[in-house]
């Protein structure tokens, strides 16, 4: 099958969820003989990469704004895809959607992952939080397939909409590996540190994470990865908030393998995103072997199951942090746990055959 995948910032990844999903599926089914197309932004991809791993690549511009970079990328990418036939297309994000009839006209069957519900994101004003409600409703309209990635989402799109989605999880790999000298760069020893991976924006709770950690009496470190392009001001917050406190460590955003090994040197994952569908960083820490503090929210609770400690507010945070960091034997129970789960239902090949049987029913629709 000739496919694309459409809507992130394009592969190798280098910035965020969607992307790793972009090229972790791509790779994946250019193994198993198909033809893959994947549209990149060029402030993200060199202009002159025509293919990664066997994945064509089609690096196209973009504004690199807060508002317009992902709509006239993907304004752009769908341009281009009207004219190269492919046997499916795969939009991701919610905001996309409006583009879809452009390729549903032509022929092209076309599945959206909608991802979570973003418009909930305290990031918008009330014009972009209307722009992602209409997402919402292009998808159901417009699209061949709805995917969601969750199934509080699942339930969402059915009771809002009554749409019977497409439920597909983010995949995550299964191993671990201790290596003091991958982490070194960053300051941090194996074992040695809690770890903290998101975008830094209001709702991921970076700040609550620093407040609870700061209220402990561990001498590990709290190393914080993630950035934020248009976030500044609460950037600047969360550093008061660290304040001189030596044991808090700023990274910013890390990818590739620097991104692996800080996830599998942890002593402990702290998950305190709230708003979304499944969140790749919290996959990716179960399958890395930590032992994870899920703030409980429906989405983070139906990804860990019992493979992870809940929290609700910073005191209880607080108090985990603590007894965790003197039992170690906890600790190891709750790595078991979080890899036989993500074993049973995360593993990258079952999410690949799932998307390959959406595409060939896709296909067959043409």
């Amino acid at each position: 099958m000739r496919i694309a995948i459409l809507g992130t910032r394009g592969i190798p990844a280098n910035y965020g969820g969607f992307e790793t999903f972009a090229e972790q599926l791509a790779t994946r089914l250019v193994s198993r003989g198909h033809q893959v197309t994947v549209y990149c932004r060029s402030h993200h991809v060199p202009k002159e990469m025509k293919e990664y791993r066997g994945v064509r690549l089609v690096v196209l511009p973009t504004l690199k704004h807060k508002y317009l970079d992902t709509v006239v990328h993907s304004y752009l990418s769908v341009m281009h895809a009207i004219f190269q036939r492919f046997d499916a297309v795969l939009i991701c994000n919610a905001a996309n959607a409006i583009f879809i009839p452009k390729l549903t006209w032509t022929g092209t069957p076309v599945a959206i992952n909608v991802d979570g519900l973003e418009r909930k994101r305290k990031k918008w004003n009330k014009l972009g939080q209307m722009y992602y409600a209409l997402g919402e409703r292009a998808s159901v309209w417009f699209a061949t397939e709805v995917v969601t990635d969750a199934k509080a989402i699942y339930d969402y799109y059915l009771a809002e909409y009554g749409v019977d989605s497409t439920m597909i999880a983010y995949g995550a790999d299964v191993e671990r590996k201790l290596d003091a000298e991958a982490i070194k760069e960053f300051g941090a020893q194996p074992e040695d540190y809690f770890l903290y991976v998101s975008r830094l924006e209001p709702e991921n709770n970076a700040a609550m994470v620093i407040e609870a950690f700061r209220r402990t009496e561990t001498k590990r470190k709290l190393v914080i990865v993630g950035d934020a392009p248009y976030a500044e001001d609460y950037k600047k917050h969360l550093r008061e908030l660290a304040g001189d406190d030596p044991r808090i460590i700023f990274t910013g955003f890390v990818f590739g393998s620097g991104y692996k090994s800080l996830q599998q040197n942890a002593y402990v994952y702290i998950h305190a995103t709230e708003v979304g569908g499944t969140h790749p960083a919290l996959i990716e820490a179960m399958g890395y072997g930590n032992c994870v503090l899920a703030y409980s929210t429906v989405e983070n609770i139906e990804v860990v199951g019992d493979a992870a400690l809940p929290y609700e507010t910073a005191e209880e945070l607080s108090r985990l942090i603590g007894e965790l960091d003197a039992d170690s034997s906890r600790v190891a129970e709750y790595r078991a746990k979080a890899q036989q789960r993500v074993e049973a239902e995360y593993s990258w090949d079952s999410i690949t055959d799932r998307y390959e049987a959406l595409f060939e029913k896709l296909a067959a629709r043409k």
